[in-house]
């Protein structure tokens, strides 16, 4: 599939979508949103991708949204004193961040964020719904919002304080100030720092062992679980969700090849793909009853 804003290649199980105006410093575009949104959509039906990787053409990862597409804020166009959701509901009221990170939360594979410069803005946010995130030692984050008159998009306001705390959170979003990747990584954003041309084979190396040695049903199941669980007010929400996966999961085919392949000391080769074989219960938070806080 061919795209205007990004490229993405596969190999060995892993896609690598890689954010590509970079003349604009891969400022975002509706455009880009769509070509997003269609590259997970692939990267969900393809049993051939077992993870995900993002990062950025030239020297930036993405410097915010690009303030020259004219369709980037359809959303000021709506009276902001509207109180029916389903105004709000309407993806061309939506803000477009929230758009593509609601997006990213519904996929069914782990997602890894490689930062390779500069991520401000929209840049910053989108990366709050990907699973592992790592910087080089040039990149540069900010939740510049407040220094801009507006606030924090993308569902950062559940997304952000999730991943860092409510402190650290905050003082990022009321300062609006540019920080570094050392910094990043001590606010607990990003899992390591790498010299730049070391950054894109550490992210590989761990799309590789997750590729590699994890059965992908289980890796989607523990994805969704994971995720939604954090908006749950008690425990016993996970523990039923847990409670019906283990019983799918113990059954399948992936699991006595589990359990067969340490025996046999060898590597697993699960049978079972996300296509096919995820449990009846997919998606449970759809269940009348169940309080899922949105997700859609």
């Amino acid at each position: 599939m061919s795209y205007e804003t990004i490229a993405t290649g596969i190999e060995d199980g892993v896609m690598t979508l890689t954010l590509n105006r970079p003349d604009r410093l891969n400022a975002f575009t509706r455009v880009m949103m769509d070509e997003m949104i269609a590259a997970f959509d692939v990267s969900d039906t393809d049993d051939a991708v077992r993870a995900v990787i993002v990062t950025g053409a030239g020297r930036g990862f993405c410097a915010g949204v690009d303030l020259d597409d004219e369709n980037a804020f359809t959303s000021a166009r709506v009276d902001p004193k509207a109180t029916d959701p389903a105004v709000w509901d309407a993806e061309s009221n939506r803000d477009m961040g929230g758009v593509l990170t609601l997006r990213m939360f519904n996929s069914l594979k782990p997602i890894i964020a490689a930062v390779n410069g500069p991520a401000v803005g929209i840049g910053a946010t989108m990366q709050l719904p990907m699973d592992i995130r790592l910087a080089s030692d040039n990149a540069r984050f900010g939740f510049v919002f407040a220094r801009r008159g507006i606030v924090p998009e993308a569902a950062s306001a559940w997304f952000l304080p999730r991943l860092v705390g409510m402190s650290q959170a905050l003082e990022w979003s009321y300062s609006g100030r540019v920080f570094g990747a050392e910094e990043a990584r001590a606010g607990g954003l990003v899992r390591s720092v790498h010299a730049p041309d070391d950054l894109l084979p550490a992210a590989h190396a761990i799309a590789r062992e997750i590729a590699d040695n994890a059965a992908p049903v289980s890796v989607a199941l523990t994805r969704q679980m994971m995720w939604r669980m954090a908006g749950e007010a008690h425990p016993m929400r996970a523990h039923q969700i847990d409670s019906r996966a283990i019983a799918a999961r113990s059954s399948s085919a992936d699991a006595s090849e589990g359990v067969a392949s340490f025996l046999e000391k060898r590597p697993a080769a699960f049978p079972d793909t996300v296509s096919a074989d995820l449990p009846g219960f997919y998606p449970w938070w759809s269940e009348p009853g169940w309080h899922s806080g949105g997700g859609s």
